[in-house]
């Protein structure tokens, strides 16, 4: 017997990730653009040809396309992708033409926009506070309890008992802060602060690396110090207190998201760790098989990726709205039309390069050019 999900499995896994996230992304801009007034023409998931679908009585398309790699909302008026009111829309009558997303004030354009990303984060924070106030949560301090012979936390001199207060400057509460940190720079230099008998003691050291690989074969390169904790407070968390507990959590991914993209930006870490669709395919397909907890923490985690990467700075993406609205709020004008067209193709440009590399690392990564060169 495999540990390797089947095929139809990591199918059916992937199809409920995206199309849930897509869905939740996009049910955000359309519940706002429905608040501001703006009507929706289409509400689809997926890309290509119409599969199935339906119109409501406000005349808005839902359908399932062909492509299940995304989605879209299409506002009334919304044609053009900067937003720009042309000849057509202004010959439209009044009350049509209110309904359309290019007459709404700058703040409620940009509120539709948000909104996507923004739900994304909420809903897996959702998950994240069912999981908190059903479990619990953890808190173990960053105190040594033992060190690692030949390792950093060795060669720095950091002795059982030891309080780690921070690494490069940034502070350090918990033990899985101080864990979370270390594996997102595996062999570089870094700078632990630690308290010893109500002396602190700064230290500059090289991380370790550990090589893993998961049962599934996928192979991870993780930053390590070299201590460990047994300092380990469980408590539970209440109604009241989940939302702090979740959010923290939450911000605690975007963080180590942050921190990746820039080590492979600046070249630290390589191109060759992002993964695309069919890693995500993968990976579905393996939490699935692991049951059912940790499939919603994944699409939970996955969640929160969908979230933050729209929200970059890349025309073509919701951050890239987001960037022409602060734009023109600074101007009290819309950046020109051809500046806005250029960078919107250079933005397709730029995501549909993304979208080569991570898929040759995914085909990579599944052995595919191995047997193809034999």
């Amino acid at each position: 017997m495999t540990d390797n999900p089947g095929i139809l499995l990591t199918l059916f896994a992937f199809l409920v990730v995206i199309g849930l996230l897509v869905f939740v992304h996009e049910m955000g801009h359309y519940l706002v653009g429905r608040w501001c007034g703006v009507k929706a023409e289409t509400f689809a998931i997926g890309f290509g040809k119409e599969i199935a679908g339906w119109t409501d009585k406000r005349g808005t398309r839902w359908k399932i396309c062909m492509l299940p790699l995304g989605g879209y909302v299409q506002f009334a008026g919304d044609m053009d992708p900067s937003g720009t009111k042309s000849s057509d829309w202004l010959s439209l009558p009044a009350e049509e033409r209110n309904q359309t997303f290019q007459s709404k004030s700058l703040w409620k354009r940009a509120a539709i926009v948000f909104a996507g990303p923004a739900i994304n984060f909420i809903f897996a924070i959702l998950i994240i506070m069912g999981f908190v106030i059903a479990y619990g949560t953890s808190a173990t301090l960053p105190v040594v309890s033992e060190v690692s012979p030949n390792s950093t936390a060795a060669a720095i001199g950091m002795e059982p008992g030891d309080r780690v207060i921070s690494v490069n400057g940034e502070k350090i509460e918990l033990f899985e802060d101080l864990r979370q940190k270390i594996m997102l720079i595996p062999e570089q230099n870094v700078e632990i602060v630690y308290e010893r008998d109500g002396q602190r003691i700064a230290k500059q050291g090289k991380t370790g690396v550990q090589i893993l690989k998961d049962r599934f074969g996928n192979e991870y390169r993780l930053g390590l110090l070299g201590m460990s904790s047994s300092k380990v407070e469980w408590r539970e968390v209440t109604p009241l207190e989940a939302p702090a507990v979740a959010v923290e959590k939450t911000i605690g991914i975007v963080d180590q998201i942050t921190t990746t993209l820039g080590q492979v930006i600046t070249g630290k870490r390589s191109i060759k760790e992002l993964g695309g669709p069919l890693k995500i395919a993968q990976v579905s397909g393996e939490q699935f098989k692991l049951g059912l907890e940790s499939f919603i923490l994944f699409v939970a985690l996955i969640s929160i990726n969908l979230g933050f990467i729209n929200l970059l700075p890349i025309p073509m993406l919701d951050g890239g709205h987001l960037m022409f609205y602060a734009i023109e709020a600074v101007r009290r004008k819309p950046a020109s039309a051809k500046v806005q067209e250029w960078a919107f193709r250079s933005g397709l440009a730029l995501v549909m390069v993304f979208m080569v590399v991570v898929t040759f690392n995914d085909l990579s990564s599944f052995g595919l050019f191995r047997s193809i060169s034999g």
